[in-house]
């Protein structure tokens, strides 16, 4: 799997929010925000404390896709 927290890099910029100031307000850690940057797996509880201080769904700050194998019989 494949995350992607560029929607909520974005949504902090239509708020005007920096990083930090999203990560005060969400009362996490900056362990946590450094793996967002990178990209990595956050958990669950992790993503709903980020939408609940936006007031947004987790839809709005991460994307989750599948990889996909296609193999050739």
């Amino acid at each position: 799997m494949t995350y992607s927290y560029n929607r909520l890099w974005k949504l902090l910029i239509d708020l005007r929010m920096t990083k930090t100031d999203m990560r005060k307000m969400a009362g996490i850690s900056t362990n946590i925000l450094a793996k967002m940057g990178k990209d990595e797996p956050v958990a669950m509880d992790t993503l709903a404390k980020i939408a609940s201080s936006l007031e947004c769904g987790l839809d709005d700050i991460v994307e989750i896709k599948q990889d996909c194998e296609v193999t050739n019989k």
